[in-house]
C-alpha cells in the first residue's frame, strides 16, 4: 500500500465520522518534507565537497545551471515555484526555465549578500556532516539553502491539499455509494453540465441527471458554496458548512449534506431517496464498513 493511499483511508474514514481530517494531510506534508530535507542537506555537503571551486558560485553550478536536474528542480533551487513562472512567462517548460531560474538566483543571490554583509551584529555557519566530513556554509549559502527549503515546504503543502484533495473527493462520494448499497448504474465519476462545466460526480435517478459538488472545507472558507450556488449542480457534499451556506443552498433548491454534522452521512442517504435512487439503509459499525469498504475502490 502507498503513503497516498494509508492516507486517503485516514482522511475518509475521520469525514465521514465527523471528525477533523486535516491533521492526517499535515502528517503527510512534515513526513514529506523532513525526508526531502535530509536529502537536500546531504547533496548540497556531497556538491561543495567535490566542487573544484569553492567560491559564490558552486551552488549555482550544481543547483540551478545543473543540465542532468529538472525544470521544477532548478526553480526549487533558485527559489522560484512553478506558478510565479507560469504567471510571470506564460510556461514553464525547461528553455523558460533554463533561463529564468539563475537570473532569478543571481538576483536573490545578490541581495542576501547584501542584507548580510548590512548585518554586522550576527552570523550564521550551518554545518552538515557528511559521512564523517563536516562541511561548513556562510550566512550567504545558509540563507539560500534556507530559502530553496522554504519554498519545497510551500510546494509541498499546495500540492499535497489539491492533489489529495481531489482524489479524496472522488473516493469519498463512492464510499458512500457503497455505504448505501447504490448500483453502479446510478452514478458516474464525471460529467458536463448544461454550461459545459465538468463536475466532481455524477447521481443518475430515472432519466435525470444530478450534479454533485465535493468541497472539503470549513465554516471560514465560504466562496465554494457561493460558487456552487451559482452553478448547475444540484448536491453539495462539504465537510463543514455555515449557517449562511445552508441558507443559500436551500434557497436555491441545492441539496446539501455536511459531513461534520453528527450522523451527517445520514444525509446522503436522505437525498438519495430523494433523488428517486435505489439504496439501502445503513445502521452498523461505520469504522468498521468504510475499511471494508476503501481496500476495494483503491485497488489493493
Amino acid at each position: 500500500m502507498n503513503l497516498s493511499n494509508v492516507v486517503i483511508k485516514r482522511i475518509i474514514q475521520k469525514i465521514v465520522q465527523g471528525q477533523d481530517y486535516r491533521a492526517e494531510i499535515l502528517s503527510l506534508i512534515n513526513t514529506t518534507f523532513v525526508e526531502y530535507a535530509i536529502d537536500f542537506f546531504g547533496r548540497v555537503a556531497q556538491a561543495k565537497l567535490r566542487s573544484a571551486q569553492i567560491d559564490d558560485d558552486w551552488y549555482k553550478r550544481e543547483f540551478i545551471i545543473n543540465p542532468n536536474l529538472s525544470p521544477e528542480e532548478m526553480m526549487i533551487h533558485s527559489g522560484l515555484n512553478r506558478k510565479t513562472v507560469d504567471n510571470s512567462f506564460g510556461s514553464s517548460r525547461r528553455n523558460i526555465v533554463v533561463q529564468v531560474a539563475p537570473e532569478h538566483y543571481d538576483t536573490l543571490h545578490q541581495a542576501i549578500h547584501e542584507l548580510a554583509a548590512a548585518s554586522e551584529d550576527i552570523d550564521l555557519t550551518l554545518t552538515i556532516k557528511f559521512r564523517g566530513v563536516s562541511v561548513d556554509l556562510g550566512i550567504t549559502e545558509s540563507l539560500i539553502v534556507i530559502n530553496t527549503l522554504a519554498v519545497k515546504r510551500a510546494q509541498l503543502r499546495g500540492g499535497a491539499w489539491s492533489t489529495l484533495g481531489k482524489r479524496v473527493e472522488k473516493y469519498l462520494m463512492l464510499t458512500l455509494c457503497h455505504l448505501f448499497k447504490v448500483s453502479p448504474q446510478y452514478y458516474t465519476l464525471g460529467s458536463l453540465t448544461s454550461e459545459k462545466r465538468e463536475v466532481d460526480f455524477v447521481l443518475l435517478g430515472g432519466d435525470r441527471q444530478f450534479f454533485c459538488e465535493v468541497k472539503l472545507m470549513g465554516k471560514g472558507n465560504p466562496e465554494s458554496a457561493d460558487a456552487v450556488v451559482a452553478r448547475d449542480s444540484h448536491l453539495f457534499v462539504a465537510d463543514t458548512l455555515s449557517e449562511r451556506n445552508k441558507a443559500q443552498l436551500q434557497e436555491r433548491g441545492v441539496a446539501w449534506v455536511e459531513l461534520s454534522a453528527p450522523n451527517g452521512y445520514q444525509q446522503f442517504y436522505a437525498v438519495l431517496l430523494a433523488f428517486g435512487i435505489p439504496a439501502q439503509p445503513f445502521n452498523g459499525d461505520l469504522a468498521a464498513a468504510v475499511d471494508a469498504i476503501l481496500p476495494t475502490l483503491l485497488g489493493e
